[in-house]
């Protein structure tokens, strides 16, 4: 199976902006982004970056089992249109990409995600498996039948599900706390420190950018010491 991590590696995360400057959400997205392929590999299967400007994969300092199993390719289409032309229908390959019967594709700013987690949506037998994420996203998915596309526009989970349903595919949804966390608004940053491994790159990031958890009127929030400067 081929698993596909598309990357938007120019001006990510902007609804992150109330909160980091421009350089700061480079470094987290490249940060989730590093977690996410070791979680990968250490379910056992070899991420292929899709990215929209070329990246320097040395300069992610990856641990060499990780380094080793992952490949990157550059495509600045869409992120529905970069996908399709990846899944396993033949009409839709690319001309210079070897597409397999099975492609999951794997967003890259699940910070939570752990080999676990995702092994149990790889696993799946089913010919459609998604993990959806909050708000009726599609934060994970598997592919297997050949008329299926993607349309990651609106609410992503319904749309594939009705579009499972109209290839006849049979489809199963993956019900994980950890893969349904998509890093998007502030607020979710919450989740990175109170859920994200300590072996990750994510919570690191953000607790050098002076980010910590306050919980102070009852409720877990972040706070942030703006004696911390970053470059």
């Amino acid at each position: 199976m081929r698993v596909l991590v598309p990357f938007a590696a120019e001006m990510p995360k902007t609804r992150l902006e109330s909160v980091l400057t421009p350089a700061e959400r480079g470094a987290l997205s490249r940060a989730m982004l590093a977690d996410v392929l070791c979680a990968i590999v250490g379910a056992g299967h070899e991420p292929r970056i899709v990215s929209t400007a070329p990246l320097d994969l040395e300069a992610f300092d990856l641990p060499g089992e990780v380094a080793a199993s992952v490949s990157g390719t550059v495509d600045d289409r869409s992120l529905t249109d970069a996908v399709n032309a990846r899944l396993p229908g033949s009409e839709r390959r690319d001309r210079a990409d070897d597409v397999p019967d099975a492609v999951a594709v794997v967003m890259a700013d699940l910070a939570l995600a752990t080999p676990d987690a995702l092994e149990t949506l790889l696993s799946t037998e089913a010919t459609i498996a998604i993990a959806p994420g909050r708000g009726g996203g599609t934060n994970a998915l598997v592919v297997r039948h050949p008329e299926f596309l993607v349309d990651y526009h609106g609410a992503s989970y319904l749309d594939h599900r009705e579009i499972a349903r109209d290839v006849g595919a049979s489809l199963e949804t993956v019900d994980s706390f950890r893969l349904a966390t998509d890093i998007d608004e502030p607020t979710d940053l919450v989740e990175v420190l109170v859920h994200g491994l300590e072996t990750n790159r994510a919570p690191a990031r953000l607790r050098a950018f002076g980010f910590e958890l306050d919980d102070r009127d009852g409720r877990v929030d972040i706070v942030r010491d703006e004696s911390v400067t970053t470059k």
